[in-house]
Formats: C-alpha cells, sequence, structure tokens
C-alpha cells in the first residue's frame, strides 16, 4: 500500500473541513449533489473527449499504481547482482550465466541478458533495450497526462457550477434568507473543483511521474550492466560505472558499510 497517497488524501480533507469549521461554514453545506454532478461527471465527461478509449482504459490501472507500492530493485543490490555476473563472465564466459537468466523474474532484464548471451551486437542490444525504455515513457507520459488534464478541468468547471448555482439562485430574490443559502450552495461546485483539481488530480499526475521517473532509472543501470558484462569490463569497473545513479551520500554510506564488513573478515 502506498502510504503516502493515503496520508495526502486524509490531510486535504481534513484540511477543508477544519478550516470551513474554523470559519464557521456549515460542513452540511458540501452535500450538494448537483456540484457533485458537475465536477465528477463534467470531469470525467471531460477525460473522454480528450483521450482515446484505449488509454482511458488504464486508469483502473493507474490507480492500483497509485495506491499500491512500488516494487523495484534496490540500486546497491542491482549493482552488487551485476558484478557478481561479472565475475562469473569473466572467470567462466558469458554462456555460464544461460541458467540465471531464466531464475530472472524481471522481464525487461531477463529479456537483455538473454540478448547478450546469443551475442547480440552491442549496439542493438542497446538499442532494443532503450527503445522498449522509450515505450515505457511514452504508455507512463499517457497515463499521468489524463489525471493532469483532469486537474485542469476541474476547477473550471467548478466555475461553471457556481454559475448554474447563482442562476439557480438569483430566479428566487424574493427571500433573502433561501438566496443567501443558495449563492452559498453555488460555490461549493468551485470548492470541489478547485478541492479535486489541485489535492488530487494534479498531484495523482506528479506521482506517476515520479514513479516513472524512478523506474527508468532502475532500467538505465540495467542497459549499462548488461553491456558492461558483455564487454568484459572487470566488476570494480562496473561497480564504479552505475554508481552515478545513486546520490553522493548513499555512496558515502555503502562505502563505510563495506569498509566495516571487510574490517569484521580480515578480523
Amino acid at each position: 500500500m502506498e502510504k503516502s497517497t493515503w496520508i495526502g488524501i486524509v490531510l486535504g480533507i481534513l484540511a477543508v473541513g477544519v478550516g470551513m469549521v474554523l470559519k464557521n461554514a456549515s460542513l452540511t453545506s458540501l452535500i450538494n449533489p448537483a456540484a457533485f454532478m458537475i465536477i465528477i461527471v463534467g470531469t470525467a465527461a471531460s477525460v473522454f473527449n480528450a483521450f482515446p478509449l484505449s488509454e482511458i482504459k488504464r486508469i483502473p490501472a493507474l490507480f492500483r499504481v497509485l495506491f499500491t507500492e512500488q516494487k523495484l530493485p534496490s540500486k546497491r543490490e542491482l549493482i552488487d547482482q551485476f558484478m557478481h555476473w561479472a565475475s562469473i563472465a569473466r572467470r567462466e564466459g558469458l554462456l555460464a550465466l544461460e541458467n540465471t537468466s531464466d531464475e530472472i523474474e524481471d522481464p525487461f532484464l531477463r529479456n537483455g541478458m538473454k540478448m547478450i548471451i546469443d551475442g547480440g551486437e552491442p549496439e542493438f542490444v542497446r538499442d532494443v533495450l532503450n527503445e522498449e525504455i522509450h515505450s515505457i515513457e511514452e504508455r507512463h507520459q499517457a497515463g499521468a497526462q489524463i489525471f493532469s488534464q483532469a486537474g485542469s478541468y476541474a476547477p473550471t468547471l467548478g466555475v461553471l457550477g457556481a454559475v448554474v448555482g447563482l442562476i439557480a439562485a438569483l430566479t428566487n430574490m424574493s427571500d433573502v434568507d433561501v438566496l443567501g443559502q443558495s449563492i452559498a450552495a453555488a460555490f461549493v461546485a468551485t470548492l470541489l473543483g478547485i478541492f479535486t483539481g489541485y489535492v488530487l488530480w494534479h498531484p495523482f499526475s506528479n506521482k506517476l511521474k515520479r514513479k516513472s521517473k524512478q523506474e527508468i532509472e532502475i532500467k538505465k543501470i540495467m542497459v549499462e550492466g548488461l553491456l558492461s558484462i558483455q564487454a568484459g569490463v572487470s566488476p570494480a569497473a562496473i561497480e564504479q560505472k552505475l554508481l552515478v545513479y545513486i546520490p553522493t551520500q548513499e555512496r558515502v554510506e555503502a562505502r563505510d558499510v563495506k569498509k566495516e564488513e571487510e574490517a569484521v573478515v580480515n578480523g
């Protein structure tokens, strides 16, 4: 479960709810079916108009990504794995990794490993893997754009809802008390539009982009690691090459841990 998504939603609802209480606004005024209809259904209609059905069908999967913790291998563990494979390849040859490739769970990494074992040209392997990365990026970008566009439509639809509410309010100006309640209800649509746009849809889009970036970084490490093994690069050189993908502080901490482990081994 992606806890940060749930925390963000709960904090957003609390911020609005507590803020209304502090401003002496009634929470019951939020119970406005017309506002929900205009904003939620209107935003959905706008998304359907903006994207092909083939992309809209992916929305349930996108919500799963948002509310499920991303399972990616640790960069440090991945580098150590490549160092181990490089050691085997230099000692016994690339064919010695053939049994290893069947045990790899990640389809991208497994496909790349099989290509270098089969003797594919380095440039061919790089092109194939980079094209797959580009395809993944395009797919992720399309998913994030759905939420980004929804975040742009919702606030505007909130204004539309307010206008509709004001039209209804101004048709009955004889009762001042009813008029005031009607005007207040009219602005619930604006509140709902801004809330969903800037607390839900735009942040959801950003989270999808961040998750995509993390996944792409892992895949780039895989590409460089595979090509380094194919080129016969030493495990130490592979580590030095791939450490650029790890923040400096993490490199220092990993180096300190490694020194401690070596000190324990050496007595």
